[in-house]
């Protein structure tokens, strides 16, 4: 929908600048610039809500340091120059699958970043790269952040994609730990304006417990908050499962195995034991328990300061435990399973972990992937299999990634590397071609991972807002890579998306019984008549002989003759209401969505029985006198948006946050010496009550000391993971360890 008003148009489509999925409404000028953003008022999801990011999206957009054409660099001289299109996929198609063909497959390996989750290009055509490259050594971002979570999702449900959400507008009670979505907008919780729900939460008279080594701005919220020493959260839901069995205090509504297997294994964590390692008060582990028994709903939820800790793919499990433990799993109120519209992998078996292992350290896959914690180390270990060319897209894993400094060390080893990105940074510098993809507004938008997390039940999507021009889509840039690397050209003619489409969609209908469909399918291009069979073929769609009923649409197009009538959605639905459709609240959705092989929920598998073993063993260790942990920042998103001015400053700064008692016991003036087992680096201190004693705290994704962007490499800051170590890794999904790092401060 357009409203054009003198010199200015008025457009809507959906942020794409973190997990909430909100709404925005865009004012366009006649150079086609964003001059103005708000929230969509009208969005049922988002209901205007706006927070800073959002906010910046014009500079973000419109950003002088952003590349516009393919960048090639001269090796001799470590010197840049543009090139045309044609000509840098040319050079990728002589020189890659030249490397490839001496060294074989495993030599190349591909890393996707975060924006990837953001993107029709990346929800799409990413698989097609990955099957040009066809190697095992894949790497992203998740293995920084939020692989514990899919790994126990997958272990209890059978699929690492079902992941249950917290059902934040009809719980009674929310037990939240390391996450602090008023920072972040929400994590594996797609929840726009999280901040509003969590306090119609206690509007209603709902509890909000938030445990958290620092108080964050989420924490200020709550009803109570708790600090705990980094790394332990797995202990204190130990102690809290401990009660519950103790106390005879469980509810299981679910078909569920291996509830002795978890009894027994509590055993070893009763309140009084994990006290000493958490710091949290046995008394207070026993109220935990018995408040989340009691309350009429409950929810147990935990994101990425447990994650991304020695023990997080059990904590993510025993979150799920409670909740299944006190009723609260796929129940109202409860712990659910979101209902995205568009037909997504249907996964035949269950999820299985470790299928193969890495070169060099042996470390698991999972999901397909291996740890990014073990990138540099196949890059720098000589031999067969060594990976000698690298494709990166939409990641900067020299500030990511455990240990980035070593990994920025290892990446001028390569023979050969392309990155698709924005912006020449930390990591893409030492690329031999940068493809760049569009502006934002110059692509379309629909949220095929995202909305598998919703809170509610919801679907948009958003055309390109502002013509290409002479340059080529996100969606093209990748299908082309993925020829470039297979050493083919696309045909006279040929349009390598189409190609890529015509083999899913045919695939897809042939498998569904449908090929005589294809001429239905609506869309001005291959890649919206795919997302249309997917609506299509979907839980809600009108090729699902068994869809589910639209909540609350508005449809505008003759063509669907009733909207309360189940089976009505496709894309034309989507395009009358380019508001988005709310499509109801989050349904029970067991046993359906099991692929497990019981058909039940396995809340006692085997890879983590035997990681509690680890976790008992740690139950004594001495706690460090100094550990490290992360910390979100309100107006910053990872590495990439450090270069917009209205979001650096303030709050938004690099420095180390440290209880004033720490720092007069330490002697810390205005800068301090950090050091750990991994490096070292002089910060400026900032001291707060705001952090536990014992605890300092560094934000990730600063460090821009390689980089192009100009308002970023005056506001460098420091890399944090020069502190953090890629040698120690969760040891069942392999995800880095980036907080609780033992670490020593001196004066500077």
């Amino acid at each position: 929908m357009t409203h054009v008003t003198g010199n200015t148009r008025t457009m809507h489509r959906t942020c794409p600048l973190c997990e909430a999925v909100c709404g925005l409404e865009l004012t366009i000028d006649t150079a086609d610039r964003i001059v103005g953003v708000r929230g969509d008022r009208e969005d049922p999801f988002s209901r205007g809500f706006l927070c800073p990011k959002g906010a910046g999206l014009g500079q973000l957009d419109d950003d002088p340091d952003r590349l516009t054409e393919p960048m090639v660099r001269d090796r001799a001289t470590d010197t840049w120059h543009t090139a045309t299109w044609q000509e840098a996929f040319d050079l990728i198609a002589d020189r890659l699958p030249e490397l490839i063909s001496a060294h074989g497959r495993p030599s190349a390996a591909l890393y996707l970043g975060n924006p990837n989750a953001h993107t029709v290009a990346g929800g799409l055509y990413l698989p097609a790269l990955i099957r040009a490259l066809s190697t095992r050594n894949i790497y992203s971002a998740s293995t920084a952040d939020q692989m514990p979570k899919q790994v126990a999702s997958g272990l209890m449900f059978g699929d690492p994609l079902t992941v249950p959400v917290p059902d934040l507008d009809r719980t009674d009670y929310l037990l939240m730990l390391g996450a602090n979505p008023l920072e972040s907008n929400g994590s594996l919780c797609t929840a726009p304006d999280f901040p509003g729900r969590l306090k119609a939460l206690r509007k209603r008279g709902g509890r909000l417990v938030v445990v958290d080594p620092r108080r964050t701005r989420t924490a200020r919220q709550a009803g109570e908050h708790l600090f705990i020493r980094p790394g332990s959260d797995a202990y204190l839901l130990f102690g809290i499962v401990h009660t519950l069995f103790a106390e005879n205090l469980t509810e299981v509504r679910v078909e569920a195995a291996g509830l002795d297997e978890v009894r027994a294994a509590a055993a070893a964590f009763p309140p009084e034991r994990v006290a000493e390692r958490t710091g949290v008060p046995a008394g207070t582990v026993v109220r935990l328990a018995r408040e989340l028994a009691a309350a009429p709903t409950a929810a147990v939820y935990a994101r990425i300061g447990t994650c991304t800790a020695e023990f997080g793919t059990l904590t993510q499990w025993l979150v799920d435990v409670l909740n299944v433990l006190t009723g609260n799993l796929d129940r109202p109120g409860g712990a659910m399973f979101a209902t995205a519209a568009a037909l997504g992998l249907v996964r035949s078996r269950p999820f299985r972990l470790g299928r193969w292992t890495s070169r060099v350290r042996g470390l698991p896959e999972a999901m397909g992937e291996f740890p990014i914690a073990t990138l540099a180390d196949e890059i720098r270990t000589p031999g067969e299999g060594q990976v000698r060319a690298l494709v990166t897209v939409a990641g900067n894993p020299a500030l990511s990634a455990p240990s980035g400094t070593r990994l920025a060390e290892a990446l001028p080893r390569l023979e050969f590397m392309v990155s698709v990105d924005r912006y020449l940074n930390e990591t893409t510098r030492h690329a031999d071609v940068i493809l760049p993809p569009p502006r934002t507004v110059q692509s379309p938008h629909y949220d095929f991972a995202l909305l598998n997390f919703a809170v509610r039940n919801y679907a948009r999507y958003s055309r390109p807002l502002v013509p290409l021009g002479d340059r080529p889509s996100e969606s093209e840039i990748l299908a082309r890579l993925a020829l470039a690397i297979s050493g083919q050209q696309p045909g006279p003619g040929r349009d390598p998306v189409e190609t890529v489409d015509e083999l899913i969609i045919a695939g897809t209908l042939e498998k569904a019984g449908l090929s005589d469909r294809r001429a239905a399918l609506l869309g001005e291009n291959s890649t919206e008549q795919r997302i249309d069979m997917m609506l299509r073929l979907g839980p809600y769609g009108e090729w699902n002989p068994q869809a589910l009923p639209i909540d609350g649409a508005e449809i505008g197009d003759a063509e669907i003759e009733s909207a309360e009538a189940a089976g009505a959605l496709n894309l034309r639905v989507l395009l009358d209401n380019p508001h988005g459709i709310d499509l109801g609240p989050l349904r029970p959705r067991l046993p359906g969505v099991l692929r497990t092989e019981s058909k039940r929920v396995e809340l006692a598998p085997r890879p983590l029985l035997d990681d509690v073993t680890r976790l008992r063993a740690r139950l004594d260790d001495p706690a460090p006198d100094m550990v490290l942990i992360g910390r979100r920042q309100l107006r910053s998103n990872n590495s990439w948006m450090h270069n917009v001015p209205t979001l650096v400053g303030g709050s938004n700064t690099c420095t180390l946050h440290i209880h004033p008692q720490d720092a007069a016991r330490l002697g810390l003036g205005a800068e301090a010496v950090v050091k750990s087992a991994a490096g070292a680096l002089t910060v400026s201190v900032e001291p707060t009550e705001e952090i536990m004693p014992g605890v300092v705290s560094l934000p990730h994704g600063w460090g821009h000391t390689g980089s192009t962007q100009s308002v970023a490499r005056a506001h460098a800051g420091v890399n944090a993971n020069a502190l953090t170590d890629d040698s120690l890794v969760d040891a069942p999904s392999g995800n880095a360890v980036f907080n609780g790092v033992p670490v020593t401060l001196t004066p500077a």
